[in-house]
């Protein structure tokens, strides 16, 4: 799989109603119609599925309106133009670096952003994880509490809008930050694991309180399994 790592877009004529099966979607390739436009892809869980942690009104607005939004500029930006065939993930690095095609990068980044958050979390995640994951952790950040310590750094320390990652980097892992629709992909790094720090992320459930939202996010809500098969993937 290689740099690319998770693909999000399905063979033409397939739109899921549950993302839920990490182990299926990661590795899949991408096959594309001119006519096939971007879609919003379903949330692998019901809307309430995240609460108390994330509200139902949450996950209406940051998915049904900002993620939504983001496929429809995406695709007004890319029709009747060559990018209009290719995948999301090769529009992104065709774009990426492109300041003429800003708006491109930016909405298409988003787009897969978002579809990759929504798998990191799930109903009764969190705590630690297992197996060759784990031990990857263990020895690249020398132990579970230093890879969360270094991950909410991450992520408070970006300031404004942005994301915190886990990536596989030369085959090593690493947590990086990204401001705004920036991503790993365009950096040549496979991402693993991601946490929204977009203020519409958190700001209806934890106001300001970005770390009591990270804390939950790695306690309550993370998919081990899901990051676990990005790694195996990779």
């Amino acid at each position: 799989m290689g740099m690319t790592g998770y693909r999000l877009n399905q063979p033409v004529g397939y739109l899921p109603s549950s993302l839920a099966n990490a182990q299926s979607l990661v590795g899949q390739d991408t096959l594309f119609s001119l006519s096939m436009a971007h879609t919003l892809p379903a949330l692998p869980y019901g809307p309430d599925a995240l609460e108390p942690h994330i509200s139902r009104q949450t996950l209406e607005f940051h998915h049904g309106k900002h993620h939504a939004g983001y496929v429809t500029n995406l695709n007004n930006l890319v029709a009747g133009t060559e990018l209009e065939a290719k995948s999301l993930e090769d529009t992104i690095t065709a774009v990426a670096g492109d300041a003429s095609k800003a708006g491109v990068f930016n909405n298409a980044a988003q787009v897969w952003n978002h579809s990759f958050y929504w798998q990191c979390i799930k109903p009764s995640g969190g705590g630690s994880p297992t197996g060759a994951l784990a031990d990857k952790i263990a020895a690249d950040f020398g132990g579970f509490d230093k890879f969360v310590e270094a991950f909410k750094t991450a992520g408070a320390t970006q300031f404004g809008s942005g994301w915190a990652w886990l990536v596989l980097d030369g085959g090593t892992l690493k947590v990086t930050k990204t401001a705004n629709a920036d991503l790993p992909l365009a950096h040549g790094q496979t991402a693993l694991l991601t946490m929204d720090v977009w203020e519409h992320a958190y700001y209806l459930d934890y106001q300001n309180r970005r770390p009591d939202y990270m804390t939950t996010f790695l306690d309550k809500l993370v998919n081990w399994d899901f990051v676990a098969a990005n790694l195996a993937a990779a």
